[in-house]
């Protein structure tokens, strides 16, 4: 084989061993989102803070901000809706865990469900970690996707996600005075309790 022909050979072989190893980096943060996405989950509570955000129309309805907030969780169930003035403005409700209520060793002694636009949680014998920390750890959330990027990246969110959501919780209404509130806390449970989330950035992991 002449030499020119094996130098060749040699430059094609370190040419595509660049190319696995960019191929391998591009995809290697990937895992380290999800890492990172599963230690916040486990170690922070939701951020809410006040707006000076206007209200502002959408598709049809008047959107009225009343905190900023951001959100990293695991899904602990996820519900799409397809009728009512509901529907039209947030198709999906994730129901999101946080802190101990993303730890899949307690979600395994919890049968969580939605429904109706609420949030279900069912346990045999003692609950795995005490019913308030539950309600506080946890909440159904309907989300508003501020754009199509948005709304792509949410619906691929599914049970055991980890998601990072940020935007505003808003209150809603239209012309005929129909009205949609959302929770500013996450100590409550029951009616009225969800949260209302016009998201403006989401990432999702699986």
């Amino acid at each position: 084989m002449q030499l020119g022909t094996v130098l060749k050979a040699a430059v094609v072989m370190v040419a595509a061993f660049f190319a696995i190893e960019s191929v391998r980096t591009h995809y290697a943060p990937s895992a380290g989102r999800v890492a990172t996405l599963s230690a916040q989950a486990a170690l922070q509570v939701p951020a809410q803070g006040p707006t000076d955000k206007a209200a502002f129309a959408f598709k049809g309805f008047q959107i009225q901000p009343m905190a900023r907030f951001a959100i990293d969780a695991r899904v602990l169930s996820r519900e799409d809706y397809y009728l009512g003035k509901e529907a039209e403005l947030a198709p999906l409700d994730l129901a999101l865990g946080w802190k101990r209520m993303a730890d899949p060793a307690v979600l395994r002694q919890l049968d969580i469900s939605q429904g109706r636009r609420w949030y279900f949680y069912r346990w045999q014998g003692e609950p795995p970690i005490p019913l308030q920390e539950i309600v506080e750890s946890s909440a159904n959330m309907h989300l508003i996707a501020a754009n199509a990027s948005v709304e792509k990246t949410l619906r691929k969110a599914r049970t055991g996600s980890l998601v990072r959501l940020t935007g505003h919780l808003v209150n809603v209404s239209d012309a005929s005075g129909w009205r949609w509130t959302s929770s500013l806390t996450r100590a409550d449970s029951g009616a009225n309790a969800c949260e209302l989330v016009f998201v403006e950035t989401a990432q999702v992991a699986d």
